[in-house]
This record gives C-alpha cells, structure tokens and sequence, in this order.
C-alpha cells in the first residue's frame, strides 16, 4: 500500500489545480486561481477562434492518443479538463503574468519539484499502517496521560503555595515552614542569587537589602522608624518576599537548591502555623 499522503497537485493561488486520470489539467481550477473573473471563464475562451484551432491542430497531432479536451459533469471532480498545452494557452489568455506562472508550476509538477509528501520523511507515523498507527496512538496516548500527571503536580504544588504565602512574610518566615531548610542561612543563598546585599560596612552586623535586580519582583521591604532611647533615630528596612519570589523559592525547595539542616529527612512537607510580624 502507498505511503502518500495525497497525490499532491499543483497549487496555484491557493487553489489545487487538479487532474483527470489522464493527466488533463482543470481549466475551472485554473479560473478560480487566477480571481475568478465571468469574463474569464473556459467555457468563454473554448469558444474563441484562437481556442478552437489549436485543440484541432492537438486533435489532428498522431501522437496524441487521448482527447485533447474532456468535460467532467458531476462525480467527485468535475470540470473542463485540457490538455496542458491547452491549459498554458488558456491561462495566457487571462493574463501573460498567469500564463507565466501557471507554466513555470506545470514545470516543476512534471519535473518533480513538487513530489507527493512521504510521511515517514518528515518522521511522521504512517497511518497506513496499522501495526505503526497503533504505536504512534499508544505513545500518543501516553503523552497525554503524562501531561495530566503534570498538571495536576502543578496544581497541587500551587495550591501549597497558596496555603503557605502570607502577605508580610521574610524570606526567613516563609522559609521555615518548609521542612529541612535552613532558614538561617536562607538571607545568604539569597545573597548569593543577587536577590540582597549586607549594607552594612563592618562584617560584624548584618543589615539585608533588596537588590535592584530583585526589587519589586521577587521581593520589597518594609520600612520602620527605629527611635532607641537616647540615641538618634533610624530607619530599619525589612526584606519582605512578594508571591512571585516565594514561587521562586518554592520552586527551588522542590529542586533540593536550598540550604538545608543536615538532619533533614528528605521529605518535602510544610508547616502552615507560623505568625507573620506586623
């Protein structure tokens, strides 16, 4: 049995020009790419002079051992099929540019520019097979199981997120409702992604800010006077996580990238209960 997909007919415009068992070309195809035109149409040009000496002279040509011109009615292709000679002339006069294009499409349909696809070139399965159809369904089938399967991973690891995320949250709240981490180290690993810096100057104190390439992004910070007695008054910044950061450090909780404790159980459960900090 053939591989082909269909017997690939020429295209012109769109429009698939097609043929007849003998090989005669479609004149109502060819109208219809060329715009379609009543002035056009074969059945006008067939009853020109021009028209009706040259299919004599084809008819009158001994080697020709099938009618020039053949009219199909009905059936599943009909039209006026031509010779291709007839086909080229009748295409010139439409217009010299179709005549040019129509003839430079019926040269390469002969010289097989425009061969029949074969699907197993393009690393399709071929359907005609059934033995490889059953396969391509089976994996098909598999595929799309396994999509469902992701999905609903998907859904489930959103769904944790949402009972976890807490507007307000530090990196370090969130962080230690997720079993294993290391929530101290938590503002390191965060440095170390470009997402804080230590502002202050001496190694001795730690005064976490939000990075430019973080900021508004994956986190924010929340300002607070601080006025110690007898001292001068300050503004403490606080790192706060936004949703889309806590996707991300969920996100790298479920890759084993984050700092964890060394008793860690391997388990990637969470603890809903911790109190965010106005």
């Amino acid at each position: 049995m053939s591989n082909l997909i269909n017997e690939h007919y020429p295209i012109i415009a769109g429009v698939e020009i097609t043929t007849d068992s003998e090989g005669r070309f479609n004149l109502n195809a060819l109208h219809k790419a060329s715009g379609g035109k009543d002035a056009k149409r074969p059945k006008t040009w067939l009853e020109t002079k021009q028209a009706q000496e040259l299919i004599e002279e084809l008819r009158q040509n001994s080697a020709l051992a099938q009618e020039v011109i053949k009219v199909q009615k009905g059936g599943i292709n009909p039209g006026t099929f031509a010779h291709e000679l007839l086909a080229i002339e009748y295409a010139g006069w439409i217009s010299p540019k179709f005549r040019l294009m129509v003839n430079q499409i019926f040269i390469d349909y002969r010289t097989g520019k425009l061969a029949p696809i074969d699907p197993t070139n393009l690393g399709l399965p071929n359907f005609l097979d059934p033995a490889e159809s059953a396969i391509a369904w089976a994996a098909q089938h598999k595929k799309v199981q396994l999509l469902g399967v992701q999905v609903q991973q998907l859904e489930t690891e959103n769904d944790c997120l949402k009972n976890l995320f807490k507007e307000g949250m530090t990196p370090t709240q969130f962080s230690k409702m997720l079993n294993g981490v290391n929530s101290q180290q938590i503002n390191h690993f965060l440095a170390g992604l470009k997402w804080l810096y230590n502002e202050s100057k001496s190694g001795n104190n730690l005064r976490w800010r939000v990075a430019a390439t973080a900021r508004d992004k994956y986190l924010t910070e929340k300002q607070n006077e601080i006025s110690p007695h007898g001292a001068n008054s300050f503004i403490s910044y606080r790192p706060v996580l936004l949703r889309k950061g806590a996707q991300r450090l969920y996100d790298q909780y479920l890759a084993d990238k984050l700092p964890m404790k060394k008793n860690w159980n391997g388990l990637h459960t969470h603890d809903k209960t911790i109190q965010i900090v106005a």
